[in-house]
């Protein structure tokens, strides 16, 4: 048994690949699956497509690489995070949609928390702010919604997970509900410092913890899949939330490391080693992977909206029709013309945490076409991560390197990877393997098995593609990130 199958369930689509002893790829497949918009502002997954589509493209993924299931030593999963599924223990069934980390629906919860005066509580056990983003507010609108929920979340009857808890219980047949550290440290539920779920939270939110799933290492034994499934029982034995993963799959083992992956959203994280690291800049500390019982820590900035900006160029406004043209229209924009875009389609995330915000346009002209906005996306996600950097500075210092290493479908740009090095003001370092999430999932996996070596030996195996260098003058930076700030500081005032 010398390969490794990692699941990657992402927020529009899933995947599988499967890598041999040396992690190298050796099959993939993917699926999208549909978004749900019931109401402005709320997003949903119907729980059906997560579980067909990660059960078919682990089947296609087998399939393609020719091997026998028997084969596959282990099975790595990394899952879109905060996402909150609610299921009958009996029957498997859900009783409602997912309900997707974008989704906002819970403002006004957490609006009367705050006013109430629990954030601080809360954010000193947990390490999160109060935001619809978490889990914790979106099952207790669950419980509150649907009919009779709370009392049989007592009676034991109901089971509660993010997006890897149920596939593992899907995967396993019902017989394991669990969790690792890194996703459960995403729920407002869990107390990152003692290692277990928060009674004191769990009762205020009043979420019946008979619900909650056990919380075990990002590489640890979460179970055997069903043998009827891809024909050989295949053990589960790394989770990770799909952050966690990148973290993980970029080799950021010491502390004074950062990455930052570009999916739908944009998330950056700074190892603060075994040091909890409380924000005062409105970031999140959180558990970056848990090995042999010991977390490691993170500050971590989330932007809502990365990728989905460029969906939204193609879904919405129908001026492209594949992501790649994005790069050719931002290199043929007017340099004259300073449209800015702020894409607070779901609101503002680090360091802002602005839920009722829109997305806005500044700057437009008579002029301005399908190149400024297809140029002002790409900016944004760039500024977005220099307001992450700026208040991981504040609360850390310089980081140790200096250095951002980046992941994901967008730094396939290589103009937007240039414009980020250029308003960052720092090196800008592209691996040779961009798809991260799935790596770092398989490789925690892999350590369990006795496969994969230590971080140590691990680290030396990353491998960088390209090295993006500042080019643009201070001044020039200084100036655009100014006129960045002064859009944010309008949008909010609408």
């Amino acid at each position: 048994m010398t390969h490794i199958l990692a699941i990657d369930q992402g927020t529009t689509s899933s995947r599988a690949i499967l890598f041999d002893a040396g992690l190298k790829v050796v099959s993939s497949a993917q699926q999208e699956f549909p978004q749900h918009y019931p109401q402005p502002g709320w997003v949903e997954h119907d729980p059906a497509d997560l579980w067909a589509t990660v059960a078919a493209t682990t089947r296609a993924a087998i399939e393609k690489s020719g091997l026998p299931a028997r084969d596959i030593a282990a099975i790595g999963i990394t899952n879109q995070r905060e996402t909150t599924l609610l299921w009958d223990r009996a029957t498997g069934h859900p009783l409602h949609n997912a309900i997707v980390w974008q989704d906002r629906r819970t403002a006004d919860t957490c609006t009367a928390l705050k006013d109430a005066g629990h954030e601080a509580m809360i954010t000193a056990r947990t390490g999160l702010l109060l935001d619809p983003y978490f889990s914790g507010t979106k099952l207790k609108w669950l419980l509150d919604t649907i009919p009779n929920a709370r009392a049989r979340a007592r009676a034991g009857e109901l089971a509660f997970g993010t997006v890897d808890s149920y596939l593992i219980w899907n995967l396993t047949g019902g017989r394991t509900h669990a969790t690792d550290a890194t996703n459960a440290a995403r729920t407002l539920l869990y107390n990152i410092a003692e290692g277990r779920w928060d009674a004191d939270i769990c009762a205020l939110l009043d979420i019946p913890m008979q619900l909650l799933p056990d919380v075990r290492d990002s590489s640890a034994d979460f179970g055997l899949t069903r043998a009827d499934l891809f024909g050989h029982e295949i053990p589960i034995l790394g989770v990770a939330g799909d952050q966690q993963a990148a973290t993980v799959g970029q080799a950021c083992f010491q502390p004074g490391m950062m990455k930052s992956t570009y999916g739908t959203g944009c998330f950056a994280l700074l190892n603060t080693g075994d040091k909890m690291v409380p924000s005062k800049n409105r970031l999140l500390t959180t558990i970056a992977y848990q090995l042999d019982g010991k977390p490691t820590y993170a500050l971590e900035g989330s932007i809502f909206i990365a990728g989905a900006v460029v969906q939204w160029l193609r879904d919405g406004l129908k001026i492209i029709r594949d992501a790649r043209e994005t790069q050719p229209l931002a290199e043929a924009a007017d340099p004259a013309q300073d449209v800015v875009l702020v894409p607070a389609f779901t609101g503002l995330g680090a360091p802002y945490w602005r839920p009722d915000c829109r997305g806005a346009v500044y700057g437009l002209n008579r002029n301005s076409g399908p190149a400024e906005l297809a140029r002002a996306a790409l900016e944004s996600v760039g500024y977005q991560t220099r307001d992450l950097l700026e208040a991981m500075r504040a609360d850390w210092g310089v980081a140790a390197e200096g250095i951002l290493r980046v992941d994901g479908g967008m730094t396939a740009s290589d103009w937007a990877m240039q414009f980020l090095s250029d308003i960052l003001g720092a090196a800008v370092d592209r691996p040779v393997i961009t798809e991260t999430t799935a790596l770092g999932a398989a490789y925690l996996a892999g350590l369990k098995a006795g496969i994969c070596p230590t971080p140590a030996e691990f680290q030396k195996s990353w491998a960088l593609q390209r090295q993006f260098l500042p080019q643009m003058s201070a001044s020039t930076r200084d100036a655009k990130y100014a006129r960045w700030t002064r859009a944010v500081a309008a949008t909010m005032t609408v």
